[in-house]
């Protein structure tokens, strides 16, 4: 699973959003991507995968969401 597809599959469950923190957590916790170096994601790579597609995400009230 691509790290994109991770936090559409976390968000597709979550009707208010989620912070980065709260996706990046749930994303080591569950196992639903792998870095190629084996290193937890980060806040970080969350955010710069919500800013490289706007046209799936939208940032609202400091939660990521999905674009309807």
């Amino acid at each position: 699973m691509k790290l994109e597809e991770a936090i559409v599959y976390l968000l597709a469950s979550s009707n208010q959003g989620m912070k980065t923190e709260q996706i990046a957590r749930e994303i080591n916790e569950r196992g639903l991507y792998t870095r190629w170096d084996k290193e937890p994601v980060s806040e970080k790579q969350i955010w710069a995968v919500v800013l490289s597609h706007p046209e799936t995400f939208v940032k609202s009230d400091g939660r990521i969401r999905l674009m309807i």
